[in-house]
């Protein structure tokens, strides 16, 4: 394992580093992600994700690491220079990221479609969520947030780790469910809603719209039905984490 010391902000560690987290096109091109935190450093080593770099503040104690990785220690004013967060947690670290290309054939039941989702924290949440009630993937479309942004990758608290993600055109999606035989439904409101408990979902694939303006008129008719969320009427809407979060309920009770 390679142990270095660095000390200065204009070391091109600190550089890079500083272009990952910033910048979607170089998490891209190098195909790697940056992790805060050591939780989440934990979350990674447990489900074996490929580590490059582990960035740490002098007098934090790191967990057993693979000898590939190369270990980087730092004064805890420099950490705070590369860190996302206000109070960083003494780690920050270089994993690589898997592909994120959907696959010809989807052998699972269950899939959730983000159609425009933009705000990562939600993405994160709901990519928490599908882990959490046995989804088999997330599915990313129209201009979704980065699933590999460092703000995502938090706010999945390891999921990210565990369950797949993909990304591809709300079209292509509907063809590789509709080749599987899984009927597409979309949260929104027109003639042939159906409200999601009346609705058998163990299998299913099921679009969420972005937190402005709902599934797009594409995924209105890519899906074959549309289903609602039953709420008092006094309330417009949910926020698309937690309108996500119901409709994997209902996916998993079949399961759980």
């Amino acid at each position: 394992m390679r142990h270095e010391m660095v000390t200065s902000r204009a070391n091109p560690l600190v550089a890079r580093l500083r272009k990952l987290n910033a910048r979607r096109a170089a998490r891209r091109e190098e195909g790697a992600f940056v992790g805060e935190g050591p939780k989440l450093l934990g979350e990674a080593l447990r489900w074996q994700v490929p580590l490059e770099t582990v960035v740490y503040a002098t007098g934090t104690q790191l967990p057993h690491l693979p000898p590939s990785v190369r270990l980087v220690e730092v004064p805890d004013s420099l950490l705070q220079a590369v860190a996302q967060t206000q109070t960083p947690q003494g780690v920050v670290f270089i994993g690589q990221t898997p592909t994120t290309d959907l696959p010809r054939k989807l052998t699972g039941d269950r899939y959730l479609i983000l159609d425009g989702v933009q705000d990562p924290g939600n993405v994160g949440t709901i990519w928490r969520t599908a882990d959490a009630f046995g989804a088999d993937g997330l599915i990313l479309c129209q201009g979704c947030a980065d699933p590999w942004g460092p703000k995502t990758v938090r706010a999945t608290m390891g999921a990210a780790f565990r369950l797949p993600v993909w990304e591809t055109s709300l079209e292509e999606a509907a063809a590789r469910l509709r080749e599987a035989d899984i009927p597409l439904y979309a949260t929104a409101l027109r003639a042939d809603t159906r409200d999601v408990r009346e609705l058998s979902l163990g299998r299913s694939g099921v679009i969420i719209g972005s937190e402005g303006r709902g599934v797009s008129q594409l995924s209105l008719e890519l899906c074959q039905q549309t289903v609602k969320i039953p709420m008092l009427e006094r309330c417009e809407s949910l926020n698309a984490a937690v309108a996500a979060s119901v409709v994997l309920w209902e996916m998993a009770r079949s399961i759980l």
